[in-house]
């Protein structure tokens, strides 16, 4: 199991927008594809940025997940462009973890 740590910067002052897009949208319709979001955050120290945290089994679930969701119609005829607009794409960070044997999160 891992955990993919993804930290995003949205456009100057459009986070809140992008928090409810993220809660209403994007987050509903991955978990319905079968990914599990753990975690949801703003970044209390830059008022642009956001974190998640998604969880997978291995890397085959994970590429099976990718091709659900990053391929569908949807989202790239919906959400894929709205999450661009919301987004400053190059400043995208996704670190890869795997949780501690003492963890929480195992």
């Amino acid at each position: 199991m891992f955990y993919e740590l993804r930290r995003y910067r949205t456009r100057p002052g459009r986070r809140d927008e992008w928090v409810r897009y993220m809660e209403d949208v994007v987050i509903p319709f991955q978990t319905s594809k079968g990914m599990t979001v753990t975690a949801s955050f703003i970044d209390e120290e830059d008022q642009d940025g956001y974190v998640w945290i998604r969880r997978f089994d291995d890397e085959a679930q994970r590429e099976e997940l990718y091709a659900a969701v990053y391929q569908s119609e949807r989202w790239q005829g919906e959400i894929g462009p709205a999450v661009e607009d919301l987004l400053i794409l190059d400043e995208i960070a996704v670190t890869r973890v795997a949780p501690t044997p003492r963890s929480a999160l195992r």
